[in-house]
């Protein structure tokens, strides 16, 4: 399957659209925005060291990341924004600014 961030922003719209209310308030989402960030938190110290709770679930880091997409599409499709011209944008930027800034692999001898 593939999915770009046009037809991901297009399902979540037709979901949302078939609700009278529509999307949250931009603060509510922000809100949303930081829980999800916080439950990824939770995932990756499960998965490093930190016992969860008794009762508590490890959790799920792809589903986590996936209900972070599903907000992050939300407040983009509220605003009008267009994740798949950032995303290029957002790359062409770390690539000029980061190019010599780690350590490149040496590929020599190496499969591609």
């Amino acid at each position: 399957m593939s999915l770009t961030f046009q037809d991901a922003s297009a399902r979540v719209d037709a979901y949302i659209s078939q609700f009278k209310e529509g999307y949250f308030p931009p603060l509510l989402m922000l809100a949303r925005l930081t829980e999800e960030v916080g439950e990824i938190a939770r995932v990756i110290a499960h998965e490093n060291g930190k016992t969860p709770k008794p009762g508590e679930d490890a959790g799920d880091l792809e589903m986590e990341l996936a209900d972070l997409m599903f907000v992050m599409l939300c407040m983009a499709n509220e605003r009008g924004l267009n994740l798949e011209r950032g995303f290029e944008r957002m790359m062409s930027k770390i690539e000029r600014r980061d190019a010599d800034r780690w350590t490149r692999k040496d590929t020599e001898g190496q499969d591609a």
